[in-house]
């Protein structure tokens, strides 16, 4: 049998993991059809809410860190956009249209409210009668609307989360996911409350709080905006790290808990790592936006790769693969007593730091 890409995760079923992230890539109905037609295995929409008068985005809204050698490379993207600002009544008629034109295609509502039950239940009822796949609640936007109470200001307080997250599933008939801030201290705690709470999976993470820079011709933060800036949302090739951890973390404290990983994805071979530490999909944001919609093509051809390379024939059997090989630093400290014992005898450091500080620690770096 070949190795497939198709999984069913939360009773939907895909045609392949990869998901567009909710953010600009999912801004309207147009673009989501060209995602479908391009082989997505799903789209989570541009997040969306009651009221769309109160939004009003800036420009410029982006910052690019780059790399300082080769600077075509974008390793690191700040954004201070805020939800959609289009109409909630133009986004039902575009979700049912999409989903009459495209109904084996995943389509997913990402939905954010203020602190208010009967806005969170009207919005779950009535894009649900749309035909969407499923939800992924917005509880980590870190920036833009605070003052109403939306999204980070949920996540990152769990009785909140797991109270908005148990007033949506007092009504919704479709799969719901919780998705996650990174701005916190222990992501399971929140995650915890989600489930808790009755949430059919946990999306994360969402973006990093940050300031991308300051232009030092001005001495003003980026990205500027009438001479002025918020903290925004971090994202791309440098957070990565920090996903995966959120992703682990979260797996180990809730086994078997459907998770949808993101958080600079930008090659099959990083997507292949979420699903080792416990992701069933995964989204693409900041990496479709840098490279476009066509990259699916390669995250697609490279994910499978990996799956041959393992002789693995579905990607159930990749998932969590490397989580057992998590412990405890005194656990490490044991496992090479012992293995060096074994070799030599003896376990006995030898001085590591003489002066020559690069080469030194390069001796004690992990490379791949």
């Amino acid at each position: 049998m070949a190795a497939t890409l198709e999984t069913t995760v939360t009773r939907i079923k895909f045609d392949n993991p990869y998901l567009l992230g909710s953010g600009p890539p999912g801004t309207n109905a147009k673009v989501i059809a060209k995602s479908f037609d391009l082989g997505w295995g799903g789209v989570v929409g541009k997040t969306i809410s009651l009221d769309s008068t109160k939004v009003v985005n800036t420009a410029p809204r982006y910052g690019k860190l780059k790399d300082p050698v080769k600077t075509d490379v974008v390793v690191g993207f700040e954004n201070i956009e805020l939800i959609s600002d289009r109409p909630y009544a133009t986004w039902l008629d575009e979700f049912r249209q999409l989903k009459k034109q495209y109904p084996h295609k995943v389509l997913i509502a990402s939905v954010m409210e203020e602190y208010r039950k009967e806005a969170w239940q009207q919005i779950i009822r009535e894009v649900q009668e749309t035909g969407v796949d499923g939800f992924e609640l917005n509880l980590s936007c870190p920036h833009g609307l605070p003052e109403r109470k939306m999204g980070m200001a949920m996540g990152e307080d769990p009785s909140i989360c797991e109270e908005v997250v148990g007033w949506v599933k007092e009504v919704a008939k479709i799969p719901v996911w919780a998705k996650m801030t990174p701005n916190v201290g222990d992501p399971k705690v929140p995650a915890k409350a989600a489930m808790k709470a009755g949430a059919d999976g946990i999306s994360t993470i969402n973006t990093i709080l940050s300031v991308i820079g300051v232009d030092l011709r001005t001495l003003r933060p980026m990205p500027t905006v009438e001479g002025h800036a918020v903290p925004g949302g971090y994202s791309g090739q440098a957070v990565r790290p920090i996903a995966l951890r959120h992703v682990m973390e979260i797996a180990r404290a809730i086994p078997g808990v459907p998770i949808s990983g993101m958080g600079g994805i930008d090659t099959g071979f990083d997507a292949a790592q979420f699903i080792a530490l416990g992701s069933h999909t995964v989204q693409v944001c900041t990496g479709a936006m840098l490279q476009g919609y066509e990259v699916i093509s390669k995250l697609k051809d490279e994910l499978l790769k990996v799956l041959v390379d393992h002789k693995f024939e579905r990607l159930e059997e990749l998932r969590g693969k490397a989580l057992p090989y998590f412990t405890t630093h005194f656990d490490l400290v044991e496992r090479q007593r012992a293995a060096k014992a074994a070799r030599t005898g003896g376990n006995k450091d030898a001085e590591t730091w003489k002066g020559e500080i690069k080469s030194e620690t390069d001796a004690l770096t992990a490379t791949r």
